[in-house]
Formats: C-alpha cells, sequence, structure tokens
C-alpha cells in the first residue's frame, strides 16, 4: 500500500499557505486604497462682520430675518447684528469709532451723513463698490444724492422711509368716509382735511381718536415739515451759506398753524404718549407715521386695516423722509476681506429689499419696486411713489441736535405754554446760537 499522508499533508499546508497569502493581499490592498483616498478640503473659516443697527419695534424683526438669509446663503461670510435703541445709538457709533473699537458695517440715516463724512467717521465707497460690482445706477436719483458727498459715495442706500396715513377701515366705513376703492374721501385744503377729522370725531366711539400723533417728541415736527414743503416757495430751513436758520416765515408758519390746530381743537386727542399702540390697538381712527408700522399693523386683530399717503393739502405732493444707509465706518486696520464682505452684505441686502419691505420700508433699488415680488406685498404699491416726492432734512453737521431743539418748542406750543409764532422764533434763536459755536 502506497504512503499518501506525506502527500496528503502537504498539499493541506500548500492550501493553507495560499490562503493566507491571499488574504494578506487582500488586507494589503484595502488599506493600499484607503491611502489613496484624496485629504479632505480643509473647513473654510467664514469672515465675521460686526454690524450695527439701531432698529427698535417692529423692524428689527426683519433685519434680523433679513441677515439670517443671508448668512444661511453664504457660508464665506457671517454677519453678526447688534442692534440698539435709537436715542443713544449715534453717540455710541462715534465713541465706537473714535476710540478704535468701530464695527465693520453700520446702519447711518441719511440726515446722519454730514457729520460722520466731515469728520472723516466713514470710508468712501466708489472704488469698493467697482470692485464687488454694486451699481450706483439702480437707485433713484433722488435716494443716491442722499449719499454723495464731494461727488464720492459714502453709503448704500437701504430704503426711503417717509410718513404715511394709516386709516382703521372700519371706523372710516361707519362714519361715510370711504369711497369705493376703500380709500378715504377727504377734501382739498386745510379745510377738506379739517372736515374729513370733524366728521369722523362725530363718528367714532367714546374714547378713539379721530387722528392718533403724540404730544411731544418729533411726530408733529415730522408733518409740520412736509406740510411746510407742500407750499410753493417753501421748505427754506438755512440761508444760502448755511450759517442761519431762517424757517420762521409765513409759509413755516401757516403749516405749523395748522398743525397746532388740530391738536388744539382735539381732532388729535390731548396727552398722547404712544400713538403707534393706540392705533394698533384699534383706539384710533387715523394715524400719521412712518411707513415702518406697516408690517406690524397687518398683524393687529383689532385692525381693518388701509394706508395712503399724506394727503396733499397745499400747493403740490411733499413728505418728510429718511433713508436707512450702510456704511464703513472708518478704520484703517480693516482688511480687505473684510471690505468686500462687508460690501457683499449691503449688495445682497439691496437686491433683496423685498424683504426689508415687508417692515413697510419701500426699497432703493428700482428693479426691486417694480418686480412682481414687491408688487405682491399688499400696501406697499399703494404709497411706493412716496420716494419721489421725499423731502430729506437739510445737510448739516449738527441737524440731528438742532431738530431736538425744535422738537423742544413745538411741545410748549402743543401744550399752550406758546403760540406757533412764538415757537419758530424761539427754536430759530436757539439754533443760530448753535450754529455760531
Amino acid at each position: 500500500m502506497r504512503d499518501t499522508s506525506c502527500k496528503t499533508g502537504y498539499r493541506r499546508n500548500k492550501l493553507i499557505t495560499l490562503s493566507i497569502m491571499l488574504i494578506a493581499l487582500l488586507l494589503l490592498g484595502g488599506c493600499s486604497a484607503e491611502r489613496e483616498e484624496p485629504p479632505q478640503a480643509p473647513v473654510v473659516q467664514p469672515v465675521i462682520l460686526e454690524y450695527w443697527t439701531p432698529f427698535s419695534g417692529g423692524d428689527n424683526i426683519f433685519m434680523t430675518g433679513l441677515v439670517e438669509q443671508f448668512n444661511k446663503e453664504h457660508q464665506d461670510i457671517r454677519v453678526d447684528q447688534i442692534n440698539s435703541r435709537l436715542d443713544d445709538y449715534y453717540s455710541r457709533l462715534r465713541t465706537a469709532i473714535l476710540s478704535g473699537n468701530a464695527p465693520d458695517l453700520a446702519i447711518i440715516h441719511a440726515t446722519n451723513l454730514p457729520q460722520f463724512v466731515q469728520n472723516g467717521y466713514i470710508e468712501p465707497l466708489d472704488g469698493l463698490a467697482a470692485e464687488t460690482g454694486l451699481d450706483w445706477n439702480q437707485f433713484s436719483t433722488k435716494i443716491a444724492e442722499s449719499t454723495v458727498y464731494g461727488g464720492a459715495h459714502y453709503a448704500v442706500p437701504l430704503d426711503t422711509h417717509t410718513l404715511v396715513l394709516y386709516y382703521n377701515k372700519k371706523y372710516l366705513r361707519a362714519a361715510g368716509l370711504l369711497d369705493a376703492a376703500d380709500k378715504p374721501v377727504i377734501g382739498r385744503g386745510e379745510q377738506g382735511f379739517t372736515a374729513f377729522l370733524h366728521k369722523l370725531k362725530q363718528s367714532v366711539p367714546p374714547g378713539v381718536a379721530p387722528l392718533a400723533l403724540p404730544s411731544t417728541r418729533i411726530d408733529s415736527v415730522w408733518l409740520w415739515w412736509s406740510l411746510y414743503n407742500q407750499i410753493e416757495g417753501g421748505g427754506v430751513f438755512y440761508n444760502p451759506d448755511g450759517t442761519q436758520a431762517v424757517f420762521n416765515n409765513k409759509a413755516s408758519l401757516q403749516a405749523l398753524e395748522f398743525v397746532n390746530s388740530l391738536y388744539q381743537r382735539e381732532l388729535i386727542p390731548p396727552g398722547i404718549n404712544d400713538a403707534f399702540k393706540l392705533f394698533y390697538d384699534g383706539e384710533a381712527a387715523v394715524l400719521i407715521t412712518g411707513v415702518w408700522g406697516t408690517g406690524a399693523f397687518e398683524k393687529a386683530e383689532k385692525l381693518e386695516l388701509g394706508v395712503v399717503p399724506v394727503p396733499v393739502i397745499y400747493d403740490h405732493p411733499a413728505v418728510w423722509g429718511d433713508s436707512h444707509t450702510l456704511a464703513i465706518p472708518a478704520q484703517s486696520e480693516m482688511s480687505t476681506e473684510k471690505r468686500k464682505a462687508a460690501m457683499a452684505f449691503a449688495r445682497w441686502a439691496v437686491e433683496h429689499g423685498v424683504m426689508w419691505a415687508e417692515a413697510g420700508h419701500v426699497p432703493s433699488s428700482r428693479k426691486v419696486v417694480e418686480s412682481g415680488a414687491y408688487s405682491a406685498l399688499k400696501f406697499r404699491s399703494d404709497y411706493a411713489n412716496t420716494a419721489n416726492s421725499v423731502v430729506y432734512w437739510p445737510r448739516n453737521m449738527k441737524q440731528w441736535s438742532i431738530n431736538e431743539e425744535i422738537i423742544r418748542q413745538f411741545e410748549r406750543m402743543i401744550y399752550k405754554e406758546q403760540s406757533p409764532a412764538q415757537a419758530l422764533q424761539q427754536a430759530v434763536d436757539s439754533i443760530n446760537l448753535q450754529l455760531k459755536k
């Protein structure tokens, strides 16, 4: 008999060896494949922008939403919004710039641009705009000009915001003061507007204001400035070289006497503190305030809301207005990368002006205003044309504090401590002292 045990063992060992070699090759192949995978790309760190805003109430919600949407769409830029009360916003911003702690981007009202430009607090933007593709021609002439000093653009306009007339359709309908399109029926001139309010006063329930305006703060000043500019030859604030206030004149007095008459006849009830809340709560038939209220009023359950431009009581349309603009505070250590990121956000915000328009503001871009998305927003198209008749405050470095003096004198008039003529004279005299300093 042949001995096959050795051969069988040999074959068995050979098979085991081959199996071990095959497993080793497979393992080596797997390791080799893992080593050959391309390295993962490093995570891109976004450029972080500190962005200061002075919004309060309803419009801050919409600006926050706009910032959040931008951050979602841009992995390479993150905007951190820091919101403050308007009361001390500009003093804080000036202090931050002077101390070297300025934000990368800030909202500045067009009224406040003179002091920031002339003191060198913000940077000119034309070169940066050209690099990033911002087109200044997209803005209406009046809005664009509000940002130009010495031939250079110093800010990107985000909107126009003006006074408008809000009304509760329920009260106007009951008084027979709505037309077929649910618009207010207001007669011409001072007499027509006064008769409209008198009719409302006779119709509304006790405790409901025919017209709501606060007895303090700037609202009466805005209305006076609007009406003063509606009068042919009116609207003059300073002499030609800007060294003296000269608004104590016949046209100015006519506008102020009319405003004062609304208070004294109690067509505007006395002692109103928060006219915005009064209207929101359904306790006022009409309110004159800025377009920024639209987004909030739309959500008010007690309102059957309507909005129209401030009536033309005198010779031609004119209404107080201002613009929120985006500016880059002057800081020598700010990187080119950050500057471009700031302009990228400004450009995006303008192009997505419909989001900001939800607060009620009129977008600065003509293309946005003419878009179907903007037209689809209720109420906004009813007053979008006010941007064409907006009257900004005159350019003066001290205009913000000068307006505070007008407010003080108008408040004394409203509380019957002086006449409209005396209020104008006192305001002019005080302002001229400021201008000499």
